[in-house]
């Protein structure tokens, strides 16, 4: 346990440009401190209790809007930029090194028994706002855009945007949790959906005006 949380005081200075020394670490990141409660709920958890790890889970959501259920399997190096409105479920389970902003939920999509929550593989970015849900699989190095659905398996080192989500692109350079997800130079498939579309109208266009200029010239 100890382990994992130096690897989460890690994460937050290798990631985060205004952090200034540890204290302001210990004192003033709610995504922190709802990483420390969820390690000690989530070991309580492990022995076989169930009531008091999900009470420290609620007094950890009172005080840091972040929702992670004691369940919730993370290994090391977690980082929850500002976190509020952040939830992660019961079968949650989430790799090393990943990167997690407000907003964002790791959920069911039903009723469902047994494993229902995603899992995320390591060196993950998982942009504000964005669902990721049911028991999917999102692969190593993977960005998810800011806002986006994700319902099916993303493979490794994919690009993931929009409503559903959809791959957009990929790399073969293995993407650091400390680069900066910049969302406004990701993809947006459905504009470029709409700009192949006025291309097509356009050639149509010019093409009826050909056949008019010809009609008339014969």
């Amino acid at each position: 346990m100890l382990q994992k949380l130096r690897q989460d005081i890690e994460a937050i200075f290798d990631r985060d440009p205004a952090v200034n020394n540890i204290f302001e670490v210990i004192l003033a990141y709610s995504g922190l401190h709802a990483i420390l409660f969820h390690r000690f709920s989530h070991y309580l958890y492990q022995q076989g209790l169930r009531t008091i790890p999900r009470l420290i889970s609620q007094l950890a959501r009172f005080l840091t809007g972040i929702e992670i259920h004691p369940g919730a399997e993370i290994a090391g190096g977690i980082f929850i930029d500002h976190g509020m409105g952040t939830v992660i479920g019961e079968t949650t389970i989430i790799g090393e090194n990943v990167t997690i902003y407000q907003g964002v939920t790791l959920g069911g999509t039903g009723k469902e028994q047994g494993k229902r929550h995603p899992t995320l593989g390591n060196d993950i970015v998982v942009g504000a706002g964005a669902k990721v849900l049911g028991s999917i699989k999102i692969g190593n190095d993977v960005k998810v855009g800011a806002g986006s659905v994700v319902l099916e398996d993303v493979p490794a080192n994919a690009t993931v945007v929009g409503i559903p989500g959809r791959i957009v692109g990929s790399q073969t350079a293995v993407i650091h949790p400390e680069d900066e997800l910049s969302h406004n130079v990701l993809p947006d498939p459905v504009c470029e959906r709409i700009e192949r579309l006025e291309r097509e109208l356009l050639k149509i266009k010019k093409q009826a005006l050909q056949d008019e200029l010809t009609k008339r010239v014969s």
